[in-house]
């Protein structure tokens, strides 16, 4: 792994297969990478953010509705990228599509095609060639608020505790990896594989397993009410969200 990297030099993998079940029936019409924020789609957003961090290198995993996809994106020349494509001809997960994409920089980023964020790519690559990783996991702090009085018993029954709708926090992961190239030696052509699956395995054979934390916005937006909310942050911060502030 080079001790110093340009983003030039770095392939972005995009996951823009999916079927986006939860969004239906957005996505009866759509892939879910092209539900549309404002006058753009999810993806378009995410690729010229790509562009505007310095990447060139694209490569667009797809397999439901490819073929529409393909039409917005074509080789990338308006987004300033160089897009080629992976098709899966049935669903191989968020890794298995990885061992149908040839000659993949090292390292190489992977990402969801779905994902509303501001975070720097190029810090978050930094950090994983500065820890010198084999995978580095983008994490991010969610919370979650219980809208009910928690109670907390012991095994008989007996209370213990009382606390009024608390919000819990989790480190979740952001959808966004980088990987060292040889990490792929986990990773079989053809056979589905998912990025935990990938993950644990690297870890438990003694790989080195980083976590990389930003403070930036992100959102997913595979549920409706966290569509409603990227809808709402994406027109009101379009620059940002474009890589167009500074």
């Amino acid at each position: 792994m080079k001790a110093n990297i340009a983003s030039s030099d770095v392939e972005v993998v995009v996951l823009a297969g999916g079927k986006g079940t939860r969004l239906r029936p957005l996505t009866a019409v759509f892939p879910k990478p092209l539900v549309p924020l404002g006058d753009k789609a999810i993806l378009e957003i995410l690729l010229r953010r790509i562009h505007a961090l310095g990447f060139r290198k694209v490569t667009l995993c797809t397999g439901y509705l490819a073929e529409m996809i393909m039409v917005l994106c074509g080789r990338g020349e308006k987004f300033g990228l160089d897009i080629s494509y992976s098709i899966e001809d049935e669903p191989l997960g968020t890794v298995g599509p990885l061992g149908l994409v040839d000659q993949l920089t090292d390292p190489f980023i992977v990402a969801n095609g779905d994902l509303l964020t501001t975070m720097d790519f190029n810090r978050m690559l930094e950090f994983h060639v500065t820890r010198r990783a084999d995978i580095t996991i983008g994490t991010y702090q969610r919370d979650v608020k219980i809208d009910f009085g928690v109670v907390k018993t012991d095994a008989n029954g007996q209370f213990k505790a009382f606390k009024e709708k608390p919000s819990f926090h989790f480190e979740v992961s952001m959808g966004i990896n980088i990987l060292s190239r040889a990490v792929l030696r986990h990773v079989k052509s053809g056979e589905y594989m998912d990025m935990p699956d990938l993950i644990m395995k690297v870890h438990e054979s003694g790989g080195r397993v980083c976590c990389y934390r930003e403070n930036c916005f992100w959102l997913d937006i595979g549920r409706m009410d966290d569509y409603a909310r990227a809808q709402k942050e994406f027109n009101e911060n379009k620059a940002l969200f474009l890589g167009l502030a500074g």
